[in-house]
């Protein structure tokens, strides 16, 4: 089941939506700005998440710097520029050097305009204003999956290794030949982790 990241302007407001949705006990995994609002899922709820993985995430609240940029994009895509926010955020800090890079370049880009600029404008903001959740790691007790690409620029390995220092019996797992799209740059490396972790 895939829990669509509908347009709530916090990460908390994301969370209850999939609270409300959600069946009464599941395993939970998250990509990205989706390990950020899967880590405020366990935070509200932790006796419905049986299992959970957090790839490509970042457990530290939004420093000061990445919001500032953060505001110009958003300018940026009011003004009809969200192609080109996407392309300059996605071709030098998203994938590493591989054979698929324009195919997976492509599929991003449509699936952002498909989503439209007010996705963005609220996903934005809703990262902007997201809690630290490194003390709501401390007191996770069910098995949980770090994993990121190797090459990973926006949530590289050190953000990945403190969230398994964090999560007591974590097991972590890092993709080689992959930056922050793992699953889309080495699906069945990724796969192979996660079945592992669901098994």
């Amino acid at each position: 089941m895939v829990m669509p990241l509908i347009s709530k302007d916090t990460v908390e407001g994301l969370a209850s939506n999939i609270l409300a949705n959600a069946p009464p006990r599941f395993a939970l995994a998250g990509l990205s700005m989706g390990g950020i609002v899967a880590m405020e899922v366990v935070r509200k709820a932790p006796s419905r998440v049986s299992r959970l993985a957090l790839l490509d995430t970042n457990p530290k609240a939004e420093l000061a710097e990445v919001s500032r940029n953060r505001e110009l994009q958003k300018r940026t895509v009011r003004s009809g520029g969200l192609q080109t926010v996407m392309a300059e955020e996605m071709k030098p800090n998203y994938l590493v050097d591989g054979p698929n890079n324009q195919d997976i370049l492509k599929l991003c880009m449509d699936m952002a305009e498909t989503l439209g600029p007010e996705v963005f404008i609220s996903q934005s903001n809703a990262l902007a204003s997201r809690p630290d959740q490194q003390d709501n790691l401390r007191n996770i007790d069910i098995p949980t999956l770090i994993l990121c690409g190797r090459e990973d620029i926006p949530c590289p390995v050190e953000r990945h290794e403190l969230m398994h220092a964090l999560i007591p019996h974590s097991e972590m797992v890092i993709i080689e030949g992959a930056g922050h799209l793992p699953t889309l740059e080495q699906p069945e490396l990724t796969n192979k982790a996660l079945k592992r972790w669901m098994s």
